[in-house]
């Protein structure tokens, strides 16, 4: 965009106006003054080189200001003044993207990207090809659309399909320019795919200040990036300084029909035309290998400096080269079949083993969770981790005052790796597991099977602050503006005592507390209006059952007519019921036999909550009909309640564990304990989400 043999007219250019604002700058000089500050944009926010002070720079954009207040007519979209925008955004509406946002295909070793090439070869015959490689940056995923060289549109990557548009926030961010000479190239309209990023700098600098203020600092550079994307106040987008990088040029049309300009022929070429239009792409940081093992090697290296970045990455992302080949080699509903992601290992630091908390669940389980002196891993400060249970803590050989190896797998979960006991001093303390509830101190028990220990006492005060979060949450009744604070906050005044009480909650006192105003409660009212007509699958899951899921709580709101229908079930009745083994039976049979239960189920039912099953599912039917689904691990394009309800809708049945009853079991990332138990059973079908989808398709 900026040759740089051009620097030293730019320069002239400057030192000329600055010389005129003394006298004032004139309106006819107006398009030269823009032309300079985009210059000096270009030189601070895409090379990091800037060439005139922030005074100088800021008095030019004064000047202008000036010159567009008293000529309102000479106001542009693209001119430097309109990136800041002082109204608040009242809401986000959903837009559809160009082209489809697809997720990437992940590997994580050699062998993973040895395979990639294997395919790639096999698809591409004996066309000549070559990789594209570039970091994966770790952001928050946009979409930017620019008609006749101006910026028209920015949307979130929402479900691929379609997204939030943002376009106010993303012009505060000055990497992103409001015009691209995009003509001089014949494009007439352009999608462009980028990555809004929070550098490491930045995100330090920013947490500071809210620690200043005495407010809680953001967790990590991608989610404070994220998080930006929607806020509705556009002068607090400036604040967090952030930055775009562009990487992919998805669509564009020709303003007239002629072949596409040579630019564009390749993936290597287009983040040089990117860059050359003004955009920070990774043109500098991209490399191009003809062999998948020159990849490889470049993958292990980067990895190696990624923590001498100024922004966070979790990987690399290796494309083929030659876009014609793209095109050829298409993509599947998730993912294009030309791209694949390398993820690096998960991130690891040592720290010192402080405290134990022990917590209680709704259920009266009693978890420890490791309190840490706060370390930073992978861009997020870990200062608390759950160990699980007693057996956990022995298994690590955990000591209070160890120093220990924390990971977070998956670049998400933070645990415990192992105890660093060669460096014991000797003064490390043993984890004393309590024998009485840490809250209400009734006496723990631990069934013989079990590695938990738990509180039964259902009156216990941590319990029944659990049941109620859960009770209202969105996957039970759906309480909308009931969430785990409010829960807490109402306990505590006195306002709220059981899961009744939500009820009949007193709105008169509500309006005496802090961010509750008149809208805020009437929304809540309705809320907990609303929830008195979710259908009885939905109010037994939101009893929290000791295990009794969505897909138990659907086959129990099937079996009868009245919820209470179940108090005269045996536990042997309760078996022949479709996924209920004796555990489950067991639970659901103590549950509907204790008198304080009945009681509530029947305060419920005055209250005006529908225990009758007026609903009955009415199995569908389809090409799944007769069979037996089940999910583990994490899908990439479909939502775990998503896939579910795809299953029912085509006929199909979901259960909830691995038996020789189950016919499919479709198994995501990071898949555990159900894949391995799957594996011993010949007769079960272990598919992929991809061959599920496929599945629906026949």
């Amino acid at each position: 965009m900026y040759r740089k043999d051009e620097t030293p007219v730019w320069m002239e250019r400057t030192q000329s106006l600055l010389q005129a604002l003394k006298k004032g700058i004139e309106s006819s000089k107006i398009e030269e003054v823009r032309a300079v500050l985009r210059f000096h944009e270009h030189r601070y926010y895409i090379m990091s080189d800037p060439l005139v002070s922030d005074f100088e720079y800021d008095q030019l954009f004064k000047a202008l200001e000036k010159i567009e207040k008293e000529n309102p007519n000479l106001i542009t979209p693209d001119s430097p003044t309109q990136r800041v925008a002082y109204e608040l955004t009242k809401e986000f509406p959903t837009v559809q993207h160009l082209v489809p946002m697809l997720s990437l295909d992940n590997s994580y070793n050699a062998e993973d990207l040895l395979d990639f090439d294997r395919k790639v070869r096999e698809l591409a015959g004996l066309a000549p090809i070559s990789y594209c490689v570039e970091p994966k940056f770790d952001g928050g995923s946009i979409s930017l659309i620019y008609e006749n060289d101006k910026l028209v549109r920015a949307a979130t990557r929402g479900d691929g399909v379609a997204g939030d548009e943002v376009t106010t926030n993303i012009r505060q961010i000055h990497s992103v320019p409001l015009s691209a000479p995009f003509s001089k190239f014949g494009i007439q309209q352009a999608e462009i795919r980028g990555e809004v990023l929070m550098n490491k700098e930045n995100f330090s600098r920013y947490n500071q200040s809210l620690t200043a203020q005495g407010l809680a600092p953001l967790a990590n550079p991608r989610n404070a990036a994220t998080g930006t994307l929607r806020l509705k106040d556009p002068r607090e987008v400036v604040k967090r300084n952030l930055e775009v990088f562009v990487y992919h040029l998805s669509y564009f049309s020709l303003q007239q029909e002629e072949q596409s300009p040579a630019a564009v022929q390749s993936h290597a070429s287009t983040l040089e035309l990117l860059w050359d239009l003004g955009f920070r792409s990774p043109a500098r940081e991209k490399k191009v290998f003809n062999t998948i093992q020159e990849v490889i090697e470049y993958c292990s290296t980067f990895e190696v400096i990624r923590d001498t970045l100024p922004y966070e990455i979790d990987g690399m992302v290796i494309k083929v080269n030659e876009v014609a080949l793209q095109d050829k080699l298409g993509m599947t509903s998730h993912h294009p079949r030309w791209a694949v992601a390398f993820k690096f290992k998960a991130r690891q630091a040592t720290t010192q083993l402080i405290g134990i908390e022990f917590q209680v669940g709704r259920t009266g389980a009693v978890t420890p969770v490791a309190k840490l002196e706060p370390v930073a891993v992978g861009g997020v400060m870990v200062s608390s981790i759950s160990v699980h249970n007693q057996e956990y803590i022995a298994e690590k050989d955990l000591r209070i005052g160890d120093h220990v190896l924390i990971e977070r797998a998956g670049d998400v979960i933070p645990q415990i790796v192992k105890s660093l006991t060669e460096v014991r001093t000797g003064q490390e303390k043993q984890i004393q597991f309590p024998m009485s509830c840490p809250v209400c101190a009734s006496k723990l028990y631990k069934e013989e099977e079990e590695a938990v220990w738990r509180c039964i006492n259902i009156e216990c005060p941590a319990q029944v602050i659990e049941r109620i979060i859960h009770f209202v949450s969105k996957d039970a009744l759906d309480i909308r503006g009931f969430g785990e604070a409010n829960v807490r906050k109402f306990v505590e005044l006195g306002l709220l005592r059981d899961i009744p009480g939500i009820y009949t909650l007193d709105f008169t006192q509500l309006a005496s507390l802090e961010g509750f105003g008149k809208k805020s409660i009437e929304n809540l009212q309705q809320a907990i209006e609303l929830s008195k007509n979710q259908p009885l699958h939905r109010l037994i899951y939101a009893l929290g059952i000791r295990y009794v899921g969505e897909t138990t709580a659907r086959t129990l709101a099937n079996a009868v007519n009245h919820l209470l229908d179940f108090q005269s079930y045996s536990e042997e009745q309760l078996q022949q019921l479709e996924d209920v083994g004796v555990k489950v039976a067991g639970s659901i049979y103590e549950f509907f036999k204790n008198a304080d239960n009945i009681s509530m189920l029947h305060d419920l039912e005055k209250l005006g909550l529908t225990l009758r099953n007026e609903k009955k599912d009415t199995p569908a039917t389809g090409n799944l009909s007769g069979k037996t689904f089940l999910f583990t691990g994490t899908l990439s394009t479909l939502k775990r309640s998503e896939a579910e309800e795809m299953v029912r809708a085509n006929g199909g049945q979901v259960v909830s564990g691995v038996s020789a009853k189950l016919n499919y079991l479709v198994a995501g990332e990071e898949a555990g304990s159900k894949l391995e138990k799957a594996k011993k059973i010949p007769s079960i079908h272990i598919i992929n989400e991809q061959e599920f989808i496929n599945l629906l398709g026949e």
